[in-house]
């Protein structure tokens, strides 16, 4: 099982951190902070991984039966590693850049607020809110822990899933 979470994890790890990074470089070509939409969805097809992996170990190694808990840990073993590379790769990334993600963000919700027609009061409020935030988000020691709660969660989930799915032998059977 080990062999599969390193394999796995990798392979899902370097694809969440590429199209993290690949994101970042475009939406900060735009002067924008990046989308949620995308990071999410890079990371719920970076951790589609996790499926493949439950199955494949299924087939291969247990002769096309496996029971929920150790289809769940397998999952989680890939998503803990996948999230690892990609804590590593936003460090290396927000490093490199001087943390300029703190003031782009900061910048975007200025004129997000202004748009909504917000008065000068509130976003001032918001901004010195959100200013200390964003002090304390460049230790790494603060904004680790934010950045793993940020995709740990997504493939948990993804591992759930392909545990709920794939304990039932019935599904996706294997072909001998």
């Amino acid at each position: 099982m080990t062999r599969f979470i390193l394999i796995y994890g990798s392979v899902a790890g370097l694809v969440v951190a590429g199209l993290m990074v690949c994101g970042m470089a475009i939406s900060n070509a735009n002067g924008s902070a990046g989308s949620q939409v995308f990071g999410y969805l890079s990371m719920l097809v970076a951790m589609s991984i996790i499926f493949v992996a439950v199955k494949r170990y299924r087939d291969t190694k247990l002769g096309g039966v496996i029971k929920f808990w150790p289809a769940f840990g397998l999952g989680a073993g890939i998503a803990l590693l996948a999230s690892l590379f990609y804590v590593f790769a936003w460090e290396i990334y927000f490093n490199s850049t001087g943390g300029a993600w703190v003031e782009v963000y900061v910048e975007q919700i200025r004129t997000q607020y202004a748009e909504q027609g917000r008065s000068a009061e509130e976003i001032d409020a918001y901004l010195v809110e959100t200013q200390s935030m964003m002090e304390l988000y460049r230790n790494w020691w603060f904004r680790m822990p934010i950045t793993l709660t940020e995709i740990l969660p997504v493939g948990l989930l993804v591992g759930l899933i392909s545990a709920a799915i794939l304990r039932n032998p019935g599904v996706l059977p294997r072909r001998v």
